[in-house]
């Protein structure tokens, strides 16, 4: 029997033998980042001890970068918080949208817009305002007045509420230790902006679980352009933190949790729905519908610990969201305001939602058939995109802060980061000229043909990212990517959950 060489050691050896062997390794990957990679010495060793850093660890570097990202979109914003003197009222006041700021100045948010009419003032929760049950009067399309309410789904509105309170809180202590005055407006911003943060915090920490052979990936979505101008825009961080988080527990094999922040998830928004066909397509390949009934049962009972109450409470103010989507239009954003700018198409609200949701189960049924026809195993973040991509490209609305929606499931779902990089700076870059829309004549810097052409062009890269993702499911081939191969696992990220370090 041949002797096995043995090697002294010129230090002690550490007490964690432990190397991470599975991790993909961006210097080695990625020929842009091997070449960056030698003003610091090149790319990792072939020797090197990968895994065992207990400070600069990828999640805590990763989540490090998300916070640069967060700030860049905070002051992005912050030209939308700004407070200008009222005239002839010394000491007085108020926020400065003069000369239309929020869309020159591109830091519109929803947050500001809406904040006095939806009732969230400190007098108006001093008179126990209370979303879904306040309303307030305003003129529909023939100059009638009826109620209005909070438009928003029960869990949004339940965060707009808690942030309202907590703005309406530090105000009265401001003025208790004598700080300098805020508007409330101000205040509100800023603290849903820090709660807003945590959500993305969480979706960033869930995407690097989910795939922890590479972690560094998350990167894209930390320094994600799309992140830089719509993190703050609305409260769309809150659903996308619900989908990762729904998605870490599905590969970790926890289907009763993913139920539960499915349902947390459609309860802030419509679209975390769509894991429920994306697990039902995996279940019935891997013929485990149990699972399948444990996801829709906990999804249902967590949907309903959130909506019931209102639904009983207060019906008609809960439903103004579904109301409000009836009635929608054709909007700007949509492939049905293409077709009617170029044939003169004019559809009824009714026929445009039947339309919409005929497309959408023909997505549905298109996006089975391919997860059920798949050469490989697919991963329930490419059906997901495939979802998410139809959803916003056959939907009712496509605002350009939706398009968040589809970053962490672009970093999981497609092989390329180059591309992934690519089309998120274009998709961000598209909010310039949908802000040029609302500008009075005088100031526009664009024509409207402008946005309407660049948003054509939004829509085909994203079905380009969409057929990349189905030819990666569709062929299975030896020289495909190796990273792309590493997706093909059915719990991508499960293999390296004894990792030493990440």
């Amino acid at each position: 029997m041949t002797q096995q060489p043995t090697w002294d050691s010129p230090e002690p050896l550490a007490d964690d033998l432990r190397v991470e062997t599975e991790r993909v390794l961006p210097s080695w990957s990625s020929p842009q980042l091997a070449a960056a990679s030698d003003s610091i010495g090149g790319p990792v060793g072939l020797h090197a001890a990968v895994g065992r850093s207990r400070t600069w660890t990828p999640v805590r570097v990763v989540l490090l970068l998300a916070l640069v990202g967060l700030s860049i979109s905070w002051f992005g914003k912050a030209g939308c918080i700004q407070q200008a003197p009222v005239q002839d009222a010394p000491g007085q006041v108020r926020l400065n949208w003069d000369n239309q700021r929020q869309f020159v100045g591109l830091c519109y948010s929803d947050l500001v817009a809406s904040y006095e009419q939806d009732k969230l003032t400190p007098a108006d929760l001093a008179k126990g305002a209370f979303p879904y049950r306040t309303h307030w009067m305003q003129s529909d399309g023939d100059g009638a007045q009826t109620k209005a309410y909070l438009a928003e789904p029960a869990l949004t509105g339940l965060f707009m509420y808690v942030s309202a309170q907590a703005a309406r809180g530090w105000g009265l202590l401001a003025d208790t230790l004598g700080l300098p005055k805020t508007l409330d407006v101000v205040n509100y911003f800023n603290i849903s902006a820090v709660l807003l943060s945590l959500f993305w915090l969480l979706a960033v920490w869930a995407t690097m679980m989910t795939d922890r052979r590479r972690l560094w990936l998350a990167a894209l979505m930390a320094l994600s352009p799309l992140l830089f101008f719509h993190a703050f825009t609305s409260t769309d961080v809150i659903a996308i933190a619900m989908v990762a988080v729904a998605m870490l527990c599905w590969t970790r094999g926890r289907p009763g949790w993913t139920g539960v922040f499915a349902g947390l998830g459609a309860a802030a928004a419509v679209y975390p729905l769509l894991l429920l066909p994306a697990i039902a397509v995996l279940c019935v390949r891997q013929r485990e519908l149990r699972r399948l009934a444990v996801v829709v049962g906990a999804a249902a009972a967590s949907w309903l610990v959130i909506n019931l109450p209102l639904m009983i409470l207060y019906p008609t103010g809960w439903s103004q969201a579904f109301r409000v989507w009836r009635d929608r239009g054709v909007e700007p954003d949509t492939l049905y305001r293409l077709i009617s700018m170029a044939t003169g198409w004019n559809p009824s609200t009714a026929l445009l939602n039947g339309i919409v949701l005929l497309l959408l189960i023909a997505v549905v049924a298109a996006v089975a058939y391919i997860g059920l026809r798949a050469s490989g195993e697919p991963t329930l973040a490419q059906l997901m995109f495939l979802l998410v991509a139809g959803f916003l490209l056959f939907g009712k609305e496509w605002t350009p802060q939706s398009s968040l929606w589809l970053v962490p499931l672009a970093v999981l779902a497609v092989p390329y980061p180059s591309a992934v990089l690519a089309w998120m700076t274009f998709d961000a870059l598209v909010w310039i000229p949908r802000m040029g829309l609302f500008l009075d004549p005088s100031r526009k810097w664009l024509p409207p043909d402008v946005f309407y052409a660049v948003n054509t062009l939004r829509g085909a890269v994203l079905v380009g990212l969409c057929a990349v993702v189905v030819w990666q499911l569709l062929r299975v081939d030896d020289d495909e990517p190796s990273s792309s191969r590493l997706m093909r696992s059915p719990v991508a990220g499960e293999a390296a959950t004894g990792s030493p370090s990440v």
